[in-house]
């Protein structure tokens, strides 16, 4: 495994050009997938998503992360929102938002926090962020190990019978998977809480 390194929001605060490249590869698919959602045509998906992540390159240094639960991802849903919003002001977009209302009502329901559809954003946030922090993370594990964590964690096998598959102890199953889940809350601290 690769030496530790602290969280992908802090390797930002430091101007990491490699942490940068990761979080565009990490949410371009989620803003796009939620752009798709709403009807909004690909073309200007391509330029809502490049918006949306200017604005979060721009504003980033002056973010700080309240220690609440979904601070960043709120964060982020609401720039997501506002570039929407200003993107549709500007007439250069004419979605068709779902259940026939219109495009302004189905913002104003994602910037409530409470409303299903915000906590629809949050739970496919946090679902897709953990899928894709997994795939970057699984290069940094031996195949052994990784193997260990899939059956077991993500599949659902018992540590008995991945153990025996992988000719190990169950302990060692145990000791993979914790190792996996250390470095997932390492690199997902701030984005996923």
């Amino acid at each position: 495994m690769s030496a530790t390194s602290p969280s992908l929001l802090l390797r930002l605060r430091d101007a990491d050009d490699v942490a940068w490249s990761r979080l565009v590869e990490l949410y371009t698919p989620l803003i796009r997938h939620w752009l798709n959602r709403v009807g909004v045509k690909p073309g200007d998906g391509d330029d809502l998503v490049q918006d949306v992540l200017a604005v979060v390159v721009r504003r980033f240094p002056a973010f700080q992360h309240n220690q609440r639960t979904g601070a960043f991802r709120a964060w982020l849903r609401a720039i997501a929102v506002n570039c929407a919003r200003d993107f549709w002001k500007s007439n250069r977009l004419k979605p068709v938002a779902p259940g026939g209302s219109d495009f302004g009502s189905y913002l104003a329901q994602l910037e409530d926090d409470s409303h299903p559809l915000s906590e629809a954003w949050d739970r496919e946030h946090d679902l897709h962020v953990t899928r894709q922090l997994l795939e970057q993370l699984k290069a940094e594990f031996e195949a052994k190990t990784w193997t260990m964590f899939r059956r077991f964690v993500l599949e659902g096998a018992s540590a008995a019978e991945v153990a025996a598959e992988v000719g190990t102890s169950p302990n060692a199953v145990f000791i993979a998977k914790s190792r996996v889940m250390a470095r997932l809350r390492e690199e997902a601290d701030g984005l996923i809480d």
